[in-house]
């Protein structure tokens, strides 16, 4: 029989949380259970019955287009079965609980090979990814950008006419970035550093809540921001991804696909925040933190991820760095490349 240390679970989860692990493990007790992370998409424990850890994920009920355990929940189950991310023991959609391996985090800058093996290894993995067949989609993400970037105009975060430029410039790339529905392939579509985790031995991919079709640029644009952000571990990680040097016109069409994503980022990350006393203040510029120094802010325990406070610097990072691209002088011949291409 369980144990009372399920009685810590916040009681509007705990039901789910039993009826989960007795269907997993029958009568074994629970000899331990620490709260992981917890929040309003899901909350997440580390459990340990007969000496093994595993994770355990109770989703909220809170349900959109995109958050759906009934889509997400075969996602992960493919990529669990292709050895990307961590055996799944228990996956009721219905519910919203998952009962995972647990795996236990070391630091990247233990990584064998360093920031350059990280970077391989990850090109390695979107390509095993990528093989996976496709997942279900969703809807194509220009639409969905466009879609946040609509309640972004409307939620009286930025002062008026300050996205402007944001606004022309997605409708620019979206005019000329050809969208292929038979082109697209299994995409975890948020591979920023908190749903990539290094064992000591290898890399995982984790949170396949916003798993769905995509272009497959999708995710290779998403690691060189946050991952290979120089054009030596750029180049470095489409070889890996590719197995040969990328050419004129792919690199164009990650150019803008990457300031896409950007924008997501920047839409998403500011939605994130309304309704606290951060978001109560219309803002008036872009100014925030470099990536890397807020980056420190968070590993020093200054800032704390997820809050609030933190998805409206994110925000604005994101959205400056949208900026940036569109004064760059490889951006109009990245849209001409890739009208032409």
């Amino acid at each position: 029989m369980l144990n009372d240390l399920v009685d810590r679970i916040p009681e509007d989860r705990r039901e789910r949380a039993r009826s989960a692990l007795s269907a997993t493990f029958g009568r074994s007790p629970v000899t331990s259970l620490e709260s992981i992370t917890a929040g309003a998409s899901a909350s997440s424990y580390r459990i340990e019955l007969a000496g093994r850890s595993y994770l355990l994920r109770l989703e909220s009920p809170k349900r959109d287009a995109v958050r759906n355990p009934h889509r997400s929940y075969p996602c992960m189950r493919a990529a669990a079965a292709a050895g990307l991310t961590p055996a799944v023991h228990h996956a009721d959609a219905g519910a919203g609980v998952v009962i995972a391996d647990f795996v236990q985090e070391r630091a990247l800058a233990d990584y064998p090979g360093g920031t350059a093996g990280v970077v391989r290894d990850l090109g390695s993995l979107i390509a095993r990814l990528q093989e996976v067949p496709a997942f279900p989609p969703v809807f194509d993400y220009p639409s969905m950008i466009g879609h946040l970037f609509g309640q972004l105009l409307e939620s009286g975060l930025f002062v008026p006419g300050l996205l402007d430029r944001h606004r022309e410039g997605f409708e620019r790339i979206r005019a000329a970035y050809p969208w292929d529905a038979t082109a697209l392939v299994s995409s975890h579509n948020e591979l920023n550093p908190s749903n990539l985790l290094f064992d000591g031995e290898r890399l995982w991919l984790i949170d396949w809540e916003t798993a769905f079709r995509n272009d497959p640029l999708v995710d290779v644009a998403t690691l060189t921001m946050f991952h290979a952000a120089t054009p030596e571990l750029e180049g470095l990680l489409l070889r890996s991804w590719l197995g040969r040097a990328p050419d004129h016109l792919l690199l164009a069409r990650l150019r803008l696909i990457r300031m896409m994503v950007r924008l997501f980022y920047g839409c998403a990350a500011s939605l994130n925040a309304l309704g606290s006393t951060e978001a109560a203040v219309p803002a008036t510029d872009f100014d925030a933190p470099t990536p890397a120094q807020f980056r420190d802010e968070v590993a020093q325990g200054r800032m704390k991820a997820g809050a609030p406070k933190a998805q409206r610097i994110v925000g604005k990072i994101a959205l400056a760095g949208f900026l940036a691209g569109l004064a760059a002088p490889e951006f109009e011949e990245a849209l001409v490349t890739v009208r032409r291409g």
